[in-house]
């Protein structure tokens, strides 16, 4: 008997097991947005973030058009009628508590700081979406080049990775692994950033200098991007603005910065 039970109890609960997957997902932040195109199923992602469009920004610009695009904004959000919002942890704090206390299930993904963290999100994210069979095969797809990357590095030349304001980040950074894994040697060390004054970057003499792309309308702080000091580095060292939208999300697009840095690397020895 209660095995005739148990069976009409596991007939029942499927159907409710197969719904559990959220049906109608909402992005709000730059990053997820891209993990959620690339992990999604077909119909399960309504809007992706203003950004996402952003060619400067976003590895998944064309595919985001593709999307309705939404601002941040509490109510246009819950206007969709979503059973699940991915939002990051510097996406507004307003927003993301007035979805929680309308009912809203909130999924809050930090940004990843390592090369590790890339997998360990898409698998957070392929969990939530109910999508693990695709997160996973995209997570052996990154692992797989990743290992090939790495294994094609020689010497290691040094570089100096220079931001606006003078910002430059060590090892323990997304981006430093970035520039490890390309075969290079980062001449702020270990450390996890801080500000690079033009008279250390100019006595550090690094073989390459990594900068990224100035957006339109530069503001002050990219000026010194511009500084004789670094247009002089820039002519005597190789030298390379890096595609922004590659790795200003630890996604796997990475990847892709990886290997535009590796060709440097191969043109210096």
């Amino acid at each position: 008997m209660w095995r005739r039970a148990l069976g009409l109890f596991l007939m029942i609960a499927a159907p409710a097991a197969a719904q559990e997957s959220p049906a109608r997902v909402v992005s709000m932040n730059l990053c997820t947005d891209q993990m959620a195109m690339l992990l999604a199923a077909p119909g399960q992602l309504l809007s992706v973030s203003s950004l996402a469009r952003d060619a400067q920004s976003s590895a998944m610009a064309e595919q985001a058009k593709a999307y309705p695009i939404n601002h941040g904004l509490a109510e246009e959000i819950w206007l969709l009628k979503p059973d699940l919002v991915i939002a990051g942890t510097f996406t507004s704090r307003a927003s993301v508590d007035m979805l929680k206390r309308l009912g809203v299930q909130v999924l809050t993904v930090p940004p990843a700081y390592s090369l590790a963290d890339v997998t360990d999100r898409l698998r957070l994210i392929g969990e939530a979406l109910g999508r693990s069979a695709t997160a996973n095969a995209v997570i052996a797809d990154f692992e797989a080049r990743l290992s090939t990357l790495r294994a094609r590095t020689g010497r290691r030349p040094s570089a100096a990775l220079y931001y606006a304001n003078g910002y430059t980040t060590g090892n323990q950074t997304l981006a430093g692994e970035i520039l490890l894994t390309a075969g290079f040697s980062n001449i702020a060390g270990d450390g996890g950033g801080g500000r690079m004054s033009l008279e250390e970057l100019a006595m550090a003499q690094p073989e390459a200098l990594i900068t990224g792309q100035p957006y339109p309308g530069a503001s002050r702080s990219e000026e010194i991007l511009d500084h004789p000091v670094v247009r002089q580095i820039r002519a005597a060292q190789a030298s390379r603005s890096v595609t922004d939208s590659d790795w200003l999300c630890g996604t796997p697009f990475v990847l892709q910065a990886i290997e535009q840095l590796s060709r440097l690397r191969q043109d210096i020895e």
